[in-house]
């Protein structure tokens, strides 16, 4: 019941998640799935969590607070990666452990899944801007300028529009915009997602964010959004000729 997208442009980095935990007619709430670390010209890294609650917040509270490197024997925590790699990797570890933790056998044979997903994106000081997806196992995949998005969740809804309309060389506050169609494709297919969803945009070598805000049913901004994205869509299809295709062949 999630639906998280970051968007990578030359630019730096869009990143956009819903807060939906429950959906149904008398049964929904909400819970913050983007968590923002945050050390003003030394880094930023934005997360993003998709599935399980239990193991999705133990990682949070890992990357807060530190835990041993196994190998190392060091405390690492989400302020102390040298590198956005690194930070990657951290996370990974941090999935495994609170997986570990969380996890009982009864539970799951019960239908109650642990898996998760989480995108991270960010920069620290002396690196580029860099955005990966980490699964349950802890291995991750990075963003490329070639596929300049990641999603987690319900991507279906609103992955069309940031395949035709997302590059890399797109300006940041449009990557934005689309990242908010997107989401708004994705509400409008599908109850599990819904208001209010929480944005942060970082601009490359900035090391601060230059938009952190959350978006509830009463922004105008987003309101007006919706309402010309479906005109735009009712007035294209309505330009495109009718299908010529009437009759059977023999």
């Amino acid at each position: 019941m999630t639906y998280c997208c970051g968007v990578l442009v030359r630019d730096g980095l869009v990143m956009i998640a819903d807060t939906r935990t429950n959906a149904g007619l008398d049964n929904i709430s909400t819970f913050r799935k983007l968590q923002l670390f945050e050390q003003p010209g030394e880094r930023v890294l934005m997360l993003a969590s998709a599935g399980n609650l239990s193991v999705t917040q133990g990682v949070v509270n890992f990357l807060k607070e530190g835990f041993e490197n196994p190998d190392t024997k060091e405390i690492e925590s989400a302020m102390t990666a040298p590198t956005m790699l690194k930070a990657a990797q951290l996370v990974g570890r941090a999935v495994r452990r609170s997986r570990a933790e969380a996890f009982d056998p009864a539970d799951q044979s019960n239908g109650v899944s642990f898996d998760v997903t989480l995108l991270l994106g960010g920069q620290i000081r002396g690196g580029e801007p860099r955005l990966f997806m980490i699964y349950t196992a802890g291995n991750s995949i990075e963003c490329t300028p070639d596929t300049n998005y990641l999603q987690i969740g319900e991507h279906k809804y609103g992955k069309p529009i940031l395949d035709r309309a997302a590059n890399f060389d797109s300006d940041i506050y449009d990557a934005l915009k689309i990242g908010l169609i997107s989401m708004d494709s994705t509400i409008k297919s599908n109850l599990s997602v819904g208001l209010p969803i929480d944005v942060a945009l970082l601009r490359r070598d900035a090391l601060q964010l230059e938009v952190s805000t959350r978006i509830d049913a009463g922004d105008e901004y987003f309101r007006d959004l919706r309402e010309r994205w479906s005109k735009a869509l009712r007035a294209a299809h309505m330009a495109i000729p009718a299908p010529p295709y009437r009759g059977r062949e023999p």
